[in-house]
């Protein structure tokens, strides 16, 4: 299937700063027929794989699938496991390429996780590995449906709330990962399927 790379979004970035930090938010990054055409092509051929990982000595699954892609040599440790990276595909090697110009960072990762349903979620964490580096950008994509995107100051506890659409893009910057934590909370509401990229770069 071939996706139309250079076709024109209608968008304007704007920088919006907060205390501790700042971020980027573009609702129709991808327009309607690129985000449809990617979602498909993503849900059907990413190596998804529902995770695990102990808590009171427990094995806990992930509410959610997870994948990870990049540079061979780029590994990723998080909530006690590390993921070894498939290779690039040209779906991610091409969204890589249009944010990589708004974020006007060379990404080598992307983490991927698919949210089937409203119960599908992902708890309050920062992205603040010693990999990602000092004020690390973290690029996040999202096709399909859309989810609530909680922002929370870690001693104010100020709170901001973004609605991720089909299409949009959300690059996060500055100081905001030592200083803010984020969500994906779980909801009640009928909700369909949800595929967001966060592509970073490993140290």
């Amino acid at each position: 299937m071939q996706i139309d790379i250079f076709s024109k979004a209608s968008y304007e970035p704007k920088l919006t700063k907060i205390e501790n930090g700042e971020y980027i938010f573009i609702n129709n990054f991808f327009n309607h027929n690129e985000s449809d055409q990617y979602f498909e092509l993503l849900e059907k051929g990413i190596a998804w794989k529902q995770e695990s990982m102990k808590m009171y000595g427990k094995d806990v699954m992930f509410p959610r699938l997870t994948a990870w892609y990049g540079e061979t040599s780029k590994q990723y440790t998080f909530s006690g496991i590390t993921l070894q990276p498939n290779p690039w595909n040209a779906e991610l090697t091409e969204i890589k390429s249009r944010i990589e110009k708004v974020a006007e960072v060379d990404f080598n990762s992307v983490l991927l996780n698919l949210y089937r349903k409203g119960k599908d979620s992902i708890s309050w964490h920062t992205d603040a590995e010693r990999e990602l580096g000092r004020n690390p950008t973290i690029a996040s994509v999202t096709f399909g449906e859309t989810r609530t995107f909680q922002l929370r100051h870690k001693h104010t506890n100020q709170r901001i709330d973004i609605e991720l659409t089909h299409g949009s893009l959300l690059v996060m910057q500055g100081e905001l990962q030592h200083y803010w934590q984020h969500q994906i909370p779980k909801t009640s509401k009928e909700k369909s399927v949800r595929i967001n990229l966060t592509f970073r770069v490993i140290m």
